[in-house]
């Protein structure tokens, strides 16, 4: 034995600069691994703490941000909640918001399948301030456009075709930050005629053909439409048209939504502006004004924090951008669609035999809902690499969910979903956990599976805040670039 032990420790000894070099290198990697890898949330900001908005009612309005070329402009986007000026209980309003994001993708479920089964049953470039919707009530965004010489502030919908706004003479609508909408007192206000090709386009658009038929044997000229939501919001109305100014940019003959009797959880805003794809979309009818190109940037949810809602292609982005194809699927045709081809956590790649499949982007969706096979893999190499914290009770579609109240910041590992191209969306790290408590003993990973493989999944706003993300309708493509979204 002692022999043995004398023939080994030279060569021991040999090796030693040789080993200290490999256990350096392999310290330095992984230190930039961790690094690149995790990030760290501060997990008690005062932003969560219940508070009472100072600003008046008429912050709701968003601003415009100015023009960039001829045929661009920019708006602010914000969260509605901002402008109520009422105290605000964070904890009841997220709880909340988790019950009606479910009931909304309940609903594009089923507007889906509908579509798919070839049923019609209902279910240049201008930049706008975008705001986050939190203080009307709603996670949703909000712009400010001028409708015939009148602000109205919208929810931004890239799931929705038609733009509406509630009207006078209203039979039954909901209260609105704001005076409604008055066709009357405006010279630019056209109506839309039942045997119009634009009415026939409301069964693209909404589920709905225009509703024409006649009255106490009296025909009716005008065209109606019908929105249904799946939280039984609705919006029902006559179809007009009307001067729609987008910053610095005037579109003339917009048809819109005069909402006379609107129902649902739309928070203080007008109404609602349809980014979607079909003809009566706001892209569609100002592709001649922005080429078929929008943009937005999705501010957090700090207060006072805001956004930016761009048309056309002169958007201000410093970081590169990188590009994926729109999936073209006849049978969801109003909707953008992406190859989702992976996802990582902490850099280590996921596999699931659902990758490849298509999954819709949408502004009006807050959590992203993934296929249950994904799901899984994401949060079992979620929990695996944030690992030694205390767990805490699922809460409604979240079942990841921790107590971090004792904890002042954690290092979480990245989320990053990777789509046809190779092109990348970093889910920034304020879009990782969803903060069920305010007070951190409840925080959950905000993303949640859907019920069935088949289902078609859903990149919700959650994720997508502080990110630029361009939709090139023309090109058929869309963009995602890192960026600070607060102005």
């Amino acid at each position: 034995m002692s022999k043995k032990a004398t023939f080994l420790l030279p060569l021991n000894l040999s090796l030693a600069p040789f080993l200290l070099v490999l256990l350096y290198h392999l310290l330095s990697c992984v230190a930039v691994h961790g690094v690149q890898e995790k990030k760290i949330l501060t997990l008690h900001n005062n932003i969560w703490s219940p508070m009472k908005s100072n600003e008046a009612p008429s912050s709701c309005f968003s601003h415009n941000l100015g023009k960039g070329r001829e045929s661009s402009t920019t708006l602010e986007m914000k969260h509605r909640e901002i402008c109520s000026g009422k105290t605000i209980d964070w904890g009841k309003k997220l709880r909340r918001a988790l019950t009606l994001d479910n009931l909304r993708v309940q609903s594009l479920q089923l507007k889906i399948k509908a579509m798919s089964s070839s049923t019609t049953e209902s279910i240049s470039e201008a930049q706008t301030p975008l705001t986050s919707g939190m203080k009307l009530q709603t996670l949703n965004y909000i712009v400010t456009v001028d409708l015939g010489g009148r602000n109205m502030t919208l929810i931004v919908d890239t799931g929705s075709d038609l733009t509406w706004v509630q009207c006078q003479p209203c039979k039954s609508c909901y209260n609105q930050q704001g005076p409604l909408y008055d066709p009357s007192v405006s010279s630019s206000y056209k109506t839309v005629f039942c045997n119009s090709s634009t009415c026939q386009d409301l069964v693209e658009a909404t589920g709905n053909s225009g509703l024409c038929g006649g009255n106490n044997g009296v025909d009716k000229t005008t065209c109606d439409y019908v929105v249904s939501y799946g939280d039984g919001s609705y919006t029902r109305g006559d179809l007009g048209s009307e001067s729609i100014q987008l910053g610095d940019t005037n579109v003339e003959s917009f048809v819109f939504g005069c909402g006379r009797s609107n129902k649902g959880l739309f928070g203080g805003a007008s109404g609602l502006m349809g980014l979607g794809r079909s003809s009566v979309s706001l892209v569609s009818q100002t592709m001649k004004s922005f080429n078929g190109v929008f943009s937005y940037c999705l501010p957090s949810l700090e207060d006072g924090a805001s956004g930016s809602l761009s048309f056309g292609d002169d958007y201000k982005n410093s970081t590169s951008v990188s590009y994926t194809p729109l999936v073209q699927n006849p049978q969801l045709s109003s909707f953008y669609v992406l190859n989702l081809t992976g996802a990582s956590i902490g850099g280590v790649e996921l596999e699931s035999s659902s990758f490849g499949r298509g999954i819709l982007i949408d502004s009006g969706t807050v959590i992203t809902r993934l296929p249950p096979s994904i799901y899984k893999a994401v949060k079992r190499e979620f929990l695996k690499q944030f690992s030694g914290f205390p767990s805490a009770p699922s809460y409604s579609i979240l079942d990841t969910c921790f107590n971090l109240t004792s904890y002042e910041d954690v290092s979480i590992p990245t989320i990053k979903m990777i789509f046809q191209g190779n092109a990348e969306l970093e889910v920034d790290v304020t879009g990782v956990f969803y903060f069920v408590k305010p007070d951190a003993s409840l925080v959950c990973l905000a993303l949640a599976s859907l019920s069935y493989e088949n289902d078609v999944g859903i990149i919700g706003n959650y994720q997508q805040k502080n990110q630029r993300v361009i939709y090139d309708t023309k090109q058929e493509k869309l963009g995602i670039a890192g960026e600070n979204c607060s102005f």
